[in-house]
């Protein structure tokens, strides 16, 4: 991963301990970007910063922003989306960011607390988030499909 994406890798707990503690106040009131590696690691960069340079150009298992707060003593996860328009996940790659969290310790919800829908236009290939359930391009009006189909062989896509 290229150094100036600022993607910090956090394998365990002592290394979210070792990320948490340099980040300001103000940054931690706000979401951080992140992505799941092909590995199923975690990976956290400032919001600001782009999902596909947090993962360093590579493919990713999932996707998006996630925001952190103390509960009884412990940092937990209070709020996590799959909103990265790098990647476009689906919402099925929340056992991903699951495992993740779980592997360094971290408590979180049993899914995204706001998940996107994205879709690919087959009329016209641009990609569209589905807002309200409203399956037509922005684009060209086009019907769009009701399974995820942004880049069934590549990046966003659960492979287990």
């Amino acid at each position: 991963m290229p150094p100036e994406s600022g993607a910090c890798p956090i394998a365990s707990a002592a290394d979210f301990d070792a990320w948490v503690v340099r980040q300001p106040a103000a940054e931690l009131a706000d979401p951080f970007t992140f992505v799941i590696g092909m590995d199923g690691s975690l990976r956290l960069a400032p919001r600001r910063s782009e999902h596909v340079a947090c993962a360093g150009g590579e493919p990713v298992l999932s996707a998006g922003e996630i925001g952190f707060g103390r509960e009884a003593g412990r940092w937990v996860v209070r709020e996590v989306s799959n909103q990265s328009t790098g990647y476009c996940p689906d919402g099925s790659s929340w056992p991903a960011v699951a495992g993740a969290l779980d592997r360094i310790g971290l408590g979180h919800q049993a899914r995204f607390t706001h998940e996107v829908v994205f879709r690919r236009c087959p009329r016209c290939q641009e990609h569209n988030i589905v807002r309200e359930g409203d399956f037509v391009c922005v684009y060209c009006d086009g019907d769009l499909p009701m399974d995820w189909n942004v880049d069934p062989e590549g990046p966003g896509r659960p492979t287990a």
